[in-house]
C-alpha cells in the first residue's frame, strides 16, 4: 500500500492581551501609530500576560487542534515544536508540552529556524510520516512569545513584534496531499537579526557588555527586495515539483513581517492579492506562529476550505526560508 501525508487540522491561540498602536505613541513619547497603519498595516497585536509562556500558549493550541482533528492526545506519535522563544534553554518545549496535554506515547523535540520554523517543521513531519509506518499522527506548532524578549526603547522592535502559536496535525495516508518543498539558507545574514546573548558566544552574567544582547536586535536592515525575490522563486519551484501553474494555488501563506514583501511577491507571481490572506493587522508580526495562525484565520472564515492547494513559505534569521505544498 503507498503511504502518503494528509492534513488533520489547524487551530490557533493568541493571549487575550491586545496592545493597540497608541499604546507605543505613550511608551515612546512620538506618533509611531500613524507610520504602523499607513506603511505596514498594524493596528494592535497580542503579548502575553506577565505569567503566560511559550508553553501555555502550545498548550491551547495543541488541546483546540486535537478537539478538531477529533483526536486524542494518546494518539499522537511525535511532537515538533518550532520556537526561538523556548520555555527553557533546555529541555525542550515539546517535552513540556508532552507533559501538560498527557500525549504519553508520543516522541518530542524542538528546532529553531528562527520565523522558517513552522514551514520547516511541516517538512521534516511528513518524511517522518513518509518513512516509518509507525508514525501516524504528528503534532506541529509554531510558538513565539517575543514580547518577553523586546528591548521597550526600541522602536524598530517593539512597535513590530507579538506572541501567539498555531497548531496543524499531521497524518498517514493512502494517498499523498503533501508535496515538501525546499529548505534554504543566506548564512551571511546570521549576525544582522536576532537575541545574541545568553548562548555560549555570550552567557548571560554580570559581566554582558550591552544589557540588551538578551533581547532581540535589528543590527542591519535587510535588503528589501530579498524576501520577495526568494518568496516567488521558491512558490515556482513548487509548482514545478507539482507538474502545475502557480495559478493552480488557491492561496499562498507567507511570512507576515511586511505587508508590502507579501504584495510584492504576488505582484512577482502575477497572482491577486487576496490569494495571500494577512493576519499582521491584529495580531502583530507572530513570527514561526504567523503562518499556521494565518491558516487558522482563512479556514474559519471559510476563506480555505477543504480540497484547496497551497503553498506555504516561511523566513526568518539566519536567514532561513522553507516552503511547502498542501492540499487541505
Amino acid at each position: 500500500m503507498s503511504r502518503g501525508v494528509r492534513f488533520s487540522g489547524i487551530a490557533a491561540y493568541a493571549p487575550e492581551r491586545s496592545v493597540p498602536n497608541s499604546y507605543f505613541d505613550q511608551l515612546l513619547g512620538e506618533n509611531v501609530s500613524d507610520w504602523l497603519e499607513q506603511n505596514v498595516e498594524i493596528f494592535e497585536r497580542r503579548w502575553c500576560a506577565a505569567d503566560e509562556s511559550t508553553a501555555d500558549l502550545c498548550e491551547k493550541a495543541a488541546l483546540s487542534v486535537l478537539e478538531r482533528a477529533g483526536l486524542e492526545a494518546a494518539d499522537l506519535d511525535l511532537i515538533i515544536v518550532s520556537t526561538d522563544t523556548p520555555e527553557f534553554v533546555s529541555p525542550s518545549t515539546a517535552s513540556v508540552l508532552q507533559d501538560r496535554i498527557e500525549a504519553r506515547n508520543a516522541g518530542t523535540f524542538d528546532i529553531n529556524t528562527a520565523c522558517a520554523g513552522f514551514v520547516t517543521a511541516m517538512d521534516v513531519a511528513s518524511k517522518y510520516i513518509l518513512s516509518d509506518d509507525r508514525y501516524r499522527h504528528i503534532l506541529v506548532i509554531g510558538a513565539y512569545a517575543m514580547s518577553k524578549y523586546l528591548n521597550l526603547e526600541d522602536k524598530k522592535t517593539v512597535t513590530l513584534f507579538a506572541d501567539g502559536a498555531g497548531a496543524m496535525i499531521l497524518s498517514s495516508a493512502s494517498e499523498n496531499y503533501y508535496t515538501a518543498g525546499q529548505l534554504l539558507t543566506e548564512g551571511q545574514y546570521n549576525e544582522w537579526m536576532g537575541i545574541y546573548g545568553g548562548g555560549t558566544r555570550e552567557p548571560m552574567s554580570h559581566d554582558l557588555i550591552d544589557k540588551h544582547r538578551h533581547q532581540l536586535q535589528f543590527v542591519k536592515k535587510f535588503p528589501k527586495e530579498l524576501n520577495p525575490q526568494m518568496w516567488s522563486q521558491m512558490i515556482k519551484v513548487l509548482a514545478e515539483r507539482k507538474n502545475i501553474a502557480v495559478d493552480d494555488f488557491g492561496h499562498f501563506f507567507l511570512t507576515q513581517i511586511n505587508i508590502n514583501s507579501i504584495r510584492e511577491t504576488m505582484d512577482l507571481l502575477g497572482q491577486a492579492h487576496n490569494k495571500a490572506h494577512t493576519v499582521m493587522h491584529h495580531y502583530g508580526y507572530t513570527g514561526s506562529a504567523c503562518i499556521p495562525m494565518a491558516l487558522n484565520d482563512a479556514w474559519e472564515k471559510g476563506i480555505v476550505k477543504e480540497g484547496d492547494r497551497v503553498a506555504f513559505v516561511g523566513s526568518g534569521g539566519g536567514l532561513a526560508f522553507a516552503s511547502a505544498a498542501l492540499e487541505l
